[in-house]
């Protein structure tokens, strides 16, 4: 595609065009069983893109990209590129697509809750009665979900002992329910007469959203006082990592257990965590 070619014009004048170009690339995201979440992610992308540019090409384009960079994070970066670039196959636009930047991997982890302030967590919240909760930390923490596969949870899996989740290119992902786990879930589910179904209700008897648990966290972290850097959903799957591999050591089935697409992405767990670094660093230099 040559530079500043006009490879597709949508008038953002036109609100009927862009909704239907929107409910087209929906459908075919669908089709491609996407999830969910990656679904509502992309679409937002595209609707940023339109709104900002009318024209889609290869400036405009780049233009965004520049506008990403500026304003977010790399990795949320690379999300929207592949948003756009998955906008453009299903424009049959493959030669449009954006590269990807590169993301300097870092050699600490960081804003990870500690062992020690999760079971401080848990045991707020059995203190407090609010069982609901505290599976939700211990299911996330004991199994390294993601929060928008553990809403899809049911108490099938729990008495089965894991759930698959089916990615987008047809792989399948088993998450496992350790043993203790498994025991005391089903203890509390058969306390509240849960036989079926998902796992996890809000009040009016519907599954609770990843949203939902979000902000319950951030309450949570007044509520005990405890560093709001640290307490959010995937905070507990990085414990569950952290855990994992100081205590087995096989980081190929880690990376499985986790879903990730290149082992290179899992070896960020062989490394210590900044706070840890820091005390070390404190401990051992004295010259």
């Amino acid at each position: 595609m040559t530079k500043g070619n006009v490879i597709n014009e949508i008038s953002t004048g036109d609100k009927s065009v862009i909704e239907q170009s929107l409910d087209d690339f929906q459908e075919y995201l669908k089709i491609n069983n996407m999830s969910a979440n990656t679904i509502h992610v992309y679409l937002f992308a595209v609707r940023q893109f339109l709104g900002l540019y009318h024209v889609v090409s290869h400036d405009n384009l780049m233009l965004y990209k520049c506008y990403l960079m500026e304003h977010y994070k790399p990795q949320t970066v690379n999300l929207r590129i592949r948003a756009l670039n998955c906008y453009m196959e299903s424009l049959k636009l493959t030669s449009s697509k954006m590269l990807m930047i590169r993301i300097q991997q870092k050699t600490f982890l960081e804003n990870i809750i500690s062992q020690a302030d999760y079971e401080y967590l848990k045991n707020c919240l059995i203190r407090d009665g609010n069982m609901l909760y505290y599976f939700v930390v211990r299911f996330m923490a004991a199994t390294g979900v993601r929060v928008s596969e553990l809403v899809m949870v049911k108490v099938e899996h729990v008495k089965r002992g894991y759930m698959d989740i089916y990615s987008k290119d047809n792989k399948i992902r088993r998450i496992y329910f350790p043993k203790n786990l498994r025991t005391e879930a089903l203890k509390w589910l058969n306390q509240i007469s849960r036989v079926s179904g998902y796992v996890f209700l809000n009040r009016y008897g519907e599954p609770i959203t990843p949203a939902g648990i979000r902000g319950q966290l951030k309450k949570f972290t007044a509520l005990y006082g405890l560093d709001p850097k640290v307490v959010y959903p995937h905070s507990f799957r990085h414990r569950f990592a952290k855990n994992f591999i100081e205590k087995c050591g096989d980081i190929s089935m880690l990376s499985d257990i986790l879903g990730h697409e290149s082992i290179e992405t899992t070896r960020i767990y062989l490394h210590r965590s900044s706070t840890e670094q820091k005390q070390i660093v404190n401990q051992i230099v004295n010259w």
